[in-house]
């Protein structure tokens, strides 16, 4: 089980995490809720062993995968964005598949264009199903549905919603309708 206990970090003057523990179940879903600049992004940051904290401690289950999205979608620009998914994948995806995937989430027409010329909810959507569709033991989202609109939106989440069924996900948002629809739990910092 991912777990952390007594978390402390602080930037300058500003203490953005104060004695935050958790139990994150194998398996759930959870959300981390709470407004812009409240610690959200850290936290994960912290989870992934991207960030140290200046107290605490983080138990991270051993020879655990890890797949992410990040606030900024670290695509290789000049890459398709089949190539962008396939440097997670592999081959172990048939072209049909990742086609269909692609397709899934409104992208079908993407599938051989650089990421670069793609707008931003393209490119959104592209990060998101490079993370799904890598292989992972926990999957960790920062504000993974920011960008798209309100129709877009609605069909990634629940394709989302579908790819993660039974994973170990820990995602950062600040819009209580996708706690609603995708999380387990909800830790509101």
């Amino acid at each position: 089980m991912l777990s952390c206990n007594n978390i402390r970090k602080q930037f300058g003057e500003n203490v953005v995490l104060e004695n935050f523990s958790h139990d994150f179940k194998e398996g759930t879903v959870t959300a981390v809720l709470g407004r812009s600049g409240c610690g959200k992004s850290t936290l994960l940051n912290i989870l992934m062993g991207l960030q140290k904290p200046d107290s605490g401690s983080v138990l991270f289950p051993e020879n655990s995968r890890i797949s992410a999205v990040f606030q900024e979608d670290r695509l290789c620009e000049n890459l398709t964005a089949s190539a962008n998914i396939r440097l997670v994948t592999g081959r172990r995806l048939s072209k049909e598949q990742l086609s269909a995937e692609l397709s899934a989430v409104g992208l079908a027409d993407c599938e051989n264009k650089p990421v670069r010329t793609l707008s931003g909810g393209m490119k959104r959507r592209t990060a998101l199903l490079r993370a799904l569709l890598a292989e992972y033991d926990i999957l960790f989202l920062d504000e993974p549905f920011k960008g798209l609109d309100p129709d877009t939106k609605q069909t990634v989440m629940e394709y989302c919603k579908e790819k993660t069924a039974g994973k170990t996900v820990v995602f950062v948002t600040h819009d209580e309708q996708e706690c609603g629809l995708l999380s387990d739990e909800v830790i509101h910092l």
